[in-house]
């Protein structure tokens, strides 16, 4: 099925919501019966599987066989995810071996972490990059160290400075997990998130307080969980949650005994409460019932804004995820816990900061998506004009769509999207 345009916006909305729902269904509650959909509906189920990660995981755990074009599509990326973990594996045990020389310490963050305890086997959890903290005082060192490994600096937010293979050219890579695929490294210095103004920081939490040379472990399984809690209330605050952020943090669970939950929520360093955590705890344990501490769920409300409190309850994954289709212009608002900050968090999103609208401009080179669309060539004012009076697709979302339609992404179709 190859189609000349996108169908309306609305069954694209509709059809994406329901193969995300049915689709971490089968992961959490395997069923032997294959779903009856249309050609349509099981092109857009992967893109949702490639959206959330999770192409690999369904190879994996799926206990029915769709058509032959949906059981290709899982096994590439079944495939090119274990080709992909034992390139990673390499990387990881070079820098390993290039710190410790150098005499820097670092932890290895989020999914090699999980790799490394032995919660994923190779072929189930891709990865898309490799995160490191540092110290602040070691990160022009550890910067230094990666440029004479062969990789370039690319960019620098305030959460991370990214570097890329010298050479390589980010925007070309594959439709989901692809062998291909550039492998960026993201340096941190520092692990905290903007929830939604005011910065929550656990970075004193997460680095271990003997490291040694060279790669370490988190100080904890409480800490390596703390920071996919923060990670994944980041994405739910801006509508970017992936379903193998909620797989992570219940495989985690299964690991943590009553002494790591208390350790979890315990306050201490200066990391006052735990309300951030809220509404990934409380996704996760809707779609893996009993994987999550009801002490830390309890913990978890105190200090909870109340419009965030009832957001939890109504959301589903496809409401705070890259499935919710449409731009909106104050995503996460309930996350403030006053009127001041709401003000705020509106004021930002309509005058960000320079340094902001400049990470924006380097969108098109660097991501895939970004060169099949104008989006990001819009003045700020017209992308305001259409979050308003439009409600545009978001372009991180409509990519794979278009991809796995058959559409080519640069399609004049894009042009009538941005219409307000």
């Amino acid at each position: 099925m190859t189609l000349p345009s996108l169908p309306p916006l609305r069954t694209l909305e509709a059809a994406l919501h329901m193969t995300t729902g049915h689709l971490v269904r089968e992961i959490t509650r395997p069923t032997a019966q294959a779903p009856q959909w249309t050609a349509l509906e099981w092109r857009i189920a992967e893109a949702a599987a490639v959206i959330h990660g999770i192409g690999a995981l369904l190879a994996c755990k799926l206990q029915w066989r769709g058509p032959a074009r949906w059981e290709q599509f899982l096994a590439g990326q079944k495939h090119h995810t274990r080709l992909r973990r034992q390139y990673i594996a390499k990387t990881l045990a070079r820098l390993d071996d290039a710190m410790h020389q150098a005499g820097i310490a670092a932890v290895a963050l989020k999914g090699s972490a999980l790799y490394d305890i032995g919660l994923y086997a190779g072929q189930e959890r891709p990865m898309g990059d490799i995160d490191l903290l540092v110290r602040e005082e070691d990160s022009d060192a550890a910067a230094r160290l990666l440029i004479a490994l062969g990789y370039q600096e690319k960019a620098s937010t305030e959460r991370h400075r990214v570097f890329e293979p010298a050479g390589q050219d980010a925007g070309k890579a594959g439709f989901g997990e692809h062998i291909d695929n550039p492998l960026k490294i993201e340096l941190h210095t520092r692990i905290a998130e903007r929830l939604p103004v005011y910065i929550t920081d656990i970075t004193a939490l997460e680095f271990p307080r003997q490291p040694r040379p060279g790669l370490n472990p988190y100080s904890s399984i409480a800490a390596l969980m703390r920071h996919l809690l923060l990670h994944t209330s980041c994405n739910i605050r801006a509508r970017a949650l992936r379903a193998i952020q909620l797989h992570d943090i219940a495989l985690l669970a299964s690991r943590m005994n009553d002494g790591d939950w208390h350790e979890l929520t315990r306050e201490r360093d200066g990391v006052r409460g735990l309300w951030w955590a809220l509404p990934p705890m409380a996704l996760t344990e809707r779609y893996y019932p009993g994987s999550v501490s009801p002490a830390a769920l309890q913990a978890a409300t105190i200090g909870c804004p109340r419009l965030l409190r009832r957001a939890v309850r109504r959301h589903t994954l496809a409401d705070v995820s890259w499935s919710n289709l449409r731009v909106r212009a104050f995503p996460g608002i309930e996350w403030s816990h006053s009127l001041p900050e709401a003000l705020q968090f509106m004021t930002s999103r309509i005058f960000p900061a320079r340094r902001d609208l400049a990470l924006l401009r380097q969108i098109p080179a660097r991501r895939p998506y970004g060169e099949a669309t104008q989006w990001y060539g819009l003045s700020h004012i017209n992308r305001i004009a259409r979050w308003v009076f439009s409600h545009p697709p978001r372009v991180q979302t409509i990519y794979p769509i278009k991809v796995a339609l058959g559409i080519e992404p640069g399609a004049g179709s894009e042009q009538e999207l941005l219409r307000p």
